[in-house]
């Protein structure tokens, strides 16, 4: 049996799609597809799929996966790409589809590119000159303080149209994973750059050693 890893884009009115929904989209592509997946065992028999580090709602990807498995000797993976492609929903690309190599559990970094109104350059760059940036993650049975600057120095904002933009990298393992939604919330209550102007575009996905686990944009 081969676990197929399954690459694909998140953007515009697809960002709104929960996980949860996600899911249900991709059983039915799958099944519309007519491809040979796996489907689990027992009284209630679904197909078998894994996605890797779930996206927050309403932000966008250029990275996203999910692995299902096929008991095909020789799947040809274009094939699969096109047929999945066919029948998508608007928003969803996949870009390649090819046998899992690394672990979802190597995944130790995400990166993203985030934007704001070019108007709000000025409150973005006020971030700059703190010495911390203390926010509250909150987990299933505790909260816990965390300061921003150790993991984002500063931003390196640069002017694209009427958009001003800049790009963090922030850890995305198991023992600890933080959501951009953290900073753009700290730059709403500290500094007024509102996070409903906000866009999150996820371009990343790195191991410990900063290799990529998935560049994004068709480069895995």
């Amino acid at each position: 049996m081969i676990t197929v890893r399954i690459w694909f884009e998140k953007r515009n009115e697809a960002s709104y799609i929960s996980l949860l929904d996600m899911q249900r989209v991709m059983q039915r592509v799958l099944k519309r597809s007519s491809l040979p997946v796996w489907h689990t065992l027992g009284f209630n028999p679904h197909i078998y799929m894994t996605f890797t580090c779930p996206l927050s709602l309403g932000q966008e990807s250029l990275c996203e996966s999910v692995d299902v498995k096929t008991e095909a000797e020789n799947p040809d993976f274009q094939a699969w790409q096109d047929k999945l492609n066919a029948i998508m929903p608007a928003g969803i690309h996949v870009f390649r589809v090819e046998p899992a190599r690394d672990k979802a559990s190597e995944i130790a970094y995400a990166c993203y590119t985030i934007s704001y109104p070019a108007a709000a350059q000025p409150r973005l760059e006020q971030y700059n000159g703190l010495t911390e940036a203390l926010v509250e993650k909150k987990g299933k049975k505790s909260k816990k303080q965390i300061d921003l600057k150790q993991y984002i120095p500063a931003l390196d904002c640069r002017t694209e149209g009427e958009k001003v933009s800049f790009d963090v990298c922030l850890p995305a393992a198991q023992e600890l994973n933080l959501n951009p939604s953290l900073l753009t919330g700290f730059l709403e209550q500290q500094l007024g750059a509102s996070a409903a102007e906000a866009s999150i575009l996820r371009t990343g996905l790195l191991k410990a050693d900063k290799t990529p686990f998935c560049a994004g944009g068709g480069n895995v």
